[in-house]
């Protein structure tokens, strides 16, 4: 399964939310340096679907806030 994830680093809380179907906002913690807010996301993301972290995998936008996710 592949998603769309529009991210907000530095965020009070941790927080998944659908938009529209395969359409996410993701609110993490994490400040954006050093990959913390991407490995922040994975988590989120991994808890939120109930599957390993090593299960998902970010295909583009490793650099932005927009991101294509894939799932395993």
């Amino acid at each position: 399964m592949i998603i769309n994830v529009r991210v907000t680093a530095k965020a009070k809380f941790k927080y998944v939310e659908e938009t529209a179907p395969g359409y996410f906002k993701v609110y993490v913690t994490a400040a954006p340096e050093d990959n913390k807010a991407n490995k922040a996301v994975i988590e989120a993301l991994a808890e939120y679907f109930g599957v390993r972290k090593s299960r998902i995998l970010i295909l583009q936008g490793e650099r932005s806030r927009d991101k294509r996710i894939e799932i395993k």
